[in-house]
């Protein structure tokens, strides 16, 4: 089967105007597109499509591709062919790096974003009761048991967090997401080892401390969360 020129394939006539190659290219578009959930999707044929256009849309190559055609040019008809096919390796290449991305983000959000936003909220949600709890009589042993079980929780879950937070890399696009993961777990940490020491000199400074870093950590579990709902 004989290759199509640039004319043939975007159905329009070698004397068609600028105005009627834009107009075919983006009704045939829409028709091939592999998104457009359409029975004629075809990645191959929008390839097509985009080469010729990228060659017809110009008026100086569109004036040198005819003068191609005019004269019947085996080689000239090749370059273009060649050029069609360039495009559509590229095409498919770029569609695949986007899918792989898109899967990427789904597996990050599911299995890393998530279950570390769920076990940070464990931690630091709780504090404010705890606090307010252990404040009825800070050097009761009973209250202040309580409280130090609740901080060896604490330790616990940011262990599990950490470990679920390194197990994958993150996608490129959400780097932003996951720098302020990474902060607001730093924050959380510090902020447990600051009520730790509280819990054992009774030093009023270590626990204002400690409630403040939880509050950035808060901070920037939310700054995480805007950042991903802008991002999708």
């Amino acid at each position: 089967m004989a290759e199509l020129n640039h004319y043939q394939t975007l159905q329009v006539s070698p004397r068609a105007t600028q105005a009627e190659i834009k107009q075919s290219y983006r009704r045939l578009a829409k028709l091939f597109h592999p998104d457009s959930q359409q029975e004629t999707a075809n990645h191959e044929q929008i390839v097509q499509l985009n080469a010729a256009y990228e060659i017809l849309s110009d008026p100086q190559r569109r004036e040198f591709y005819d003068r191609q055609l005019k004269n019947g040019s085996f080689s000239a008809a090749g370059n273009w062919q060649q050029r069609t096919k360039a495009a559509q390796k590229q095409y498919q290449k770029q569609r695949q790096t986007a899918q792989d991305i898109d899967r990427q983000i789904q597996l990050w959000l599911s299995l890393v974003y998530q279950p570390v936003n769920r076990l940070i909220c464990r931690i630091i949600n709780p504090i404010k009761a705890q606090v307010d709890e252990l404040s009825a009589d800070p050097f009761d042993d009973e209250l202040m048991e309580s409280f130090q079980d609740y901080l060896k929780d604490c330790q616990e879950l940011l262990s599990q967090a950490q470990h679920i937070f390194t197990s994958m890399p993150n996608p490129s696009p959400l780097a932003g997401v996951a720098a302020r993961l990474y902060y607001c777990l730093n924050q959380v940490g510090d902020g447990i080892s600051e009520l730790e020491t509280f819990s054992l000199n009774y030093d009023d400074q270590y626990l204002h401390t400690g409630q403040e870093m939880f509050r950035i950590a808060a901070q920037l579990r939310r700054e995480a969360q805007a950042a991903f709902k802008n991002f999708v």
